[in-house]
């Protein structure tokens, strides 16, 4: 079966932010694809529409059904229902975990660059936030671990983890995430593994996905895993993630700290993940081999027709993280929406000022446009 992925779908006027943010701008930000989500999730929203009735909703046989066949496919891991936590969205549930286990004066710790809620999330539970870079190493990026010993606290109490590394694109390994969850036992923290790009990766032999999920149980206990459809099938807008966690004294206090603070999730985005993971599989699967070649050549282009940027390929998501301190200039995103009307992600929101994230996921004919606007911006330069 072959989907389309070339066809370039009118979004401004459509209220998505990655369009109408800053209209006169043409958008690679945010992390939401330009393309038609695959047909089994839009003949699931549309037979659920033709219901009619959109009373509070719960989740329904069929979502709990999809979650631990695809856990159990995927992940190799079986999942117990009581394990299940259903949720209106990843960053909410990352405030979630850090209210239920920091209080005030307590440490939320995290690895830089990351997505940019990781470094703001501390902030409701009038927590502090303790940051250490990753280190460009072996030709990735990768933990440092004598510094994360030297900055851990008594008062750290949990890590924020980001696997696959938005906005590096790091798919880290067993060995890696088993040491990271190590770390975490060693010094008492609750580990937080955020995998909303696990179904993006690009070489699943070279670079398989290792969730936190597949932790000995001994270090799994300790594991809050929060999951998504959204990303992989561009059903971010419907509001839909997951928390998987095994022990019950943890899960007891993440779902405790809810409180009345997050919203009801809407009675379609359950149904949505539903089919994209029953169903979507296909789609996916071709999405990922477009989405390939698209970074394929993003990276050549940058590297060899960018004078003064660089970026290392990479392993996982559909975000390019560029380098662009040759330039010499105080903000690069600053810059190439001045000459070159491009809205790019500004590293320094992710904890790293002189880089640019570049959205990749769009129609092929789209990113050449806008990777040629760089290119002329820098030849002005």
């Amino acid at each position: 079966m072959n989907f389309d992925f070339d066809t370039i779908i009118p979004r401004q006027g459509s209220g998505c932010i990655k369009f109408d943010r800053k209209p006169e701008l043409d958008p690679f930000w945010v992390a939401d694809m330009d393309f038609v989500s695959a047909p089994a999730i839009l003949k699931a929203l549309r037979d659920r529409v033709d219901h009619g009735v959109f009373g509070y909703a719960h989740p329904h046989d069929g979502i709990n059904e999809a979650v631990a066949e695809y856990v159990q496919e995927r992940r190799k891991v079986p999942l117990k229902p009581d394990q299940l936590v259903h949720l209106g969205g990843l960053v909410p549930a990352l405030s979630l975990a850090a209210r239920a286990f920091c209080g005030a004066g307590d440490e939320v710790m995290t690895c830089t660059p990351v997505y940019p809620p990781f470094l703001g999330v501390h902030n409701d539970a009038k927590a502090k936030l303790l940051t250490v870079d990753h280190v460009f190493q072996n030709e990735r990026w990768e933990f440092d671990w004598e510094k994360m010993e030297e900055a851990v606290s008594e008062k750290t109490k949990v890590f924020l983890f980001c696997n696959p590394q938005n906005p590096t694109g790091r798919a880290f390994t067993g060995l890696e995430v088993i040491q990271l969850a190590q770390f975490c036992s060693k010094h008492d923290l609750i580990l937080v593994s955020d995998e909303i790009h696990c179904d993006l990766i690009y070489d699943e032999e070279a670079t398989p996905h290792f969730s936190a999920l597949q932790l000995p149980d001994n270090l799994a206990k300790r594991a809050i895993t929060l999951l998504s459809p959204s990303k992989t099938w561009n059903i971010a807008g419907l509001g839909y993630a997951y928390a998987i966690i095994p022990d019950d004294s943890v899960r007891r206090k993440f779902s405790a700290a809810r409180g009345h603070t997050l919203a009801e999730i809407n009675a379609l985005s359950y149904f949505a993940a539903e089919a994209a993971y029953k169903e979507g599989e296909p789609w996916r699967k071709e999405l990922v081999a477009y989405l390939k070649s698209n970074r394929d050549e993003l990276v050549r282009f940058i590297n060899e027709e960018c004078e003064g940027l660089s970026i290392h390929a990479p392993e996982a998501t559909y975000l390019a993280w560029i380098d662009a301190r040759k330039l010499g200039v105080d903000n690069p995103a600053t810059f190439f929406e001045k000459e070159a009307g491009l809205f790019l992600s500004d590293g320094a929101f992710f904890g790293c000022p002189g880089w640019v994230r570049f959205n990749f996921a769009c129609p092929r004919a789209r990113m050449l446009e806008g990777l040629g606007k760089m290119k002329a911006a820098l030849g002005k330069f």
